[in-house]
């Protein structure tokens, strides 16, 4: 499966590759990671004293090498995309996995 480009028929035949990666998998999966982060590194400034830099730097180890084959099963069971992609994050982070998407 292709996750770094949109496939469609109007995408292959009008999109650039450009704009293909805007709406591919890999863009939309690795900006809700990028927005988890954003969001744990407010909490911490606020003092959330449960939330650690170590937390904030496994979570920042692993933007890009999204598992989707956990994502993947992990939706059969819960039926929610936001979920199972919450779920395959914290597999890869353990230490962050209890303040992704708190």
């Amino acid at each position: 499966m292709d996750t770094d480009r949109y496939v469609s028929p109007l995408s292959e035949r009008y999109a650039s590759k450009e704009m293909q990666y805007i709406f591919s998998p890999d863009m939309k999966f690795s900006t809700w990671r990028r927005l988890w982060i954003a969001l744990a590194e407010t909490e911490m400034e606020l003092g959330l004293k449960q939330i650690t830099p170590d937390m904030i730097a496994e979570m920042k180890e692993h933007i890009t090498d999204i598992n989707y084959d956990v994502a993947k099963e992990r939706e059969k069971l819960v039926r929610h995309d936001v979920m199972s992609h919450v779920y395959a994050f914290g597999c890869q982070c353990p230490k962050a996995a209890g303040l992704i998407h708190l």
